[in-house]
């Protein structure tokens, strides 16, 4: 198992340069970093704007640039930004912490809710449960991500003002006395800040993971050898959590590696309507400052987060069905 891990993060290693070098390519190609400071008025000195583009490299071709951008990256610097105080990597970092932790939040609560809905509409096929939850699954499905996280928002808002007190937080990450606050008062205001974002990022996650799950329990429910394990005396406890939902989980494993990367883009969007300073707005920022070096080290991270996700589901694949060995 450890020498397939090795060898799928080896094989990861040119298609993370390829798709690095592509996003790059595209986001250096898109704009003028410099056309702020030349079409402003009056404008920026040519002395200026030719510092400027000798400390941004862009008097050297795309090839040379990235494969600056790539040896500093490789000996932890990310690059110089368009604003010269701007660290990208330190940056990078803190705003990592920020998204990753409402990712994860976010993708466990959907996880849980759909694997626990999942099972029990298709142990409960074409009950009242059933047909609620295949109900709320399509009417999230529906629902853009945005116009969630503003529902959930106006709602706190609402609440939050006829209640006189701040039950829901809806900006920011954490409060602004966060600094302030002990190891548990920091903790809670993570906790608090984190409760309506998740929602809104795990709902539209749960209501196509649910239904995923529910495919898979009836497709192994009715399958022989249930039948048989039946036949020879186990008890339906037994079947069902031993025999049925070991297999049945293995769609969704590879349902939820698949779907990293939308999640990574949802938490773009929620996090703009929460006003969050984390991967979403360092996103926005460096696209809107055509900041090619600040946008291709997000792509990378993100990339890695999606290649770590599909190394998780092949490894949890030999987990959950002992016939599937990578040697």
């Amino acid at each position: 198992m450890f020498a397939y891990v090795v060898r799928r993060l080896i094989a990861a290693i040119p298609v993370l340069i390829i798709a690095s070098f592509l996003a790059y390519a595209l986001v250096a190609l898109s704009g003028d970093p410099l056309e702020p400071l030349k079409l402003r008025n009056p404008p920026a000195p040519p002395r200026t704007i030719e510092l400027e583009t000798q400390r941004l490299g862009l008097d050297d071709n795309i090839f040379a640039r990235y494969g600056h951008w790539l040896w500093g990256v490789l000996h932890g610097n990310f690059g110089e930004s368009v604003q010269s105080s701007y660290d990208i990597g330190a940056n990078l970092a803190r705003s990592s912490v920020v998204t990753l932790r409402l990712v994860f939040v976010a993708m466990l609560l959907a996880l849980v809710l759909a694997v626990l809905t999942g099972v029990l509409s298709a142990v409960r096929q074409y009950s009242k449960f059933d047909y609620t939850t295949t109900f709320l699954g399509f009417v999230f499905l529906a629902m853009p991500s945005f116009w969630i996280a503003i529902v959930l928002k106006d709602f706190a808002v609402r609440y939050n003002k006829a209640t006189g007190t701040t039950v829901f937080y809806t900006i920011g990450e954490t409060s602004q006395n966060y600094e302030n606050l002990s190891a548990f008062g920091k903790f809670a205001d993570v906790a608090g800040h984190l409760v309506l974002p998740t929602i809104s990022l795990a709902l539209i996650s749960y209501a196509a993971w649910s239904r995923y799950q529910r495919a898979a329990m009836l497709e192994v429910l009715n399958s022989d050898y249930v039948r048989l394990a039946r036949a020879k005396g186990l008890t339906w406890r037994k079947v069902l959590v031993k025999h049925v939902l070991r297999t049945a989980l293995i769609p969704l494993v590879t349902v939820t590696a698949l779907d990293i990367a939308a999640i990574l883009g949802g938490a773009v969007i929620t996090e703009t309507v929460f006003n969050w300073n984390g991967l979403g707005r360092m996103l926005l920022t460096g696209v809107s400052r055509a900041d090619t070096n600040a946008v291709a080290g997000w792509l990378l991270l993100a990339g890695l987060v999606v290649i770590a996700f599909n190394v998780i589901a092949d490894v949890l694949y030999a987990v959950l069905d002992p016939r599937i060995r990578h040697d």
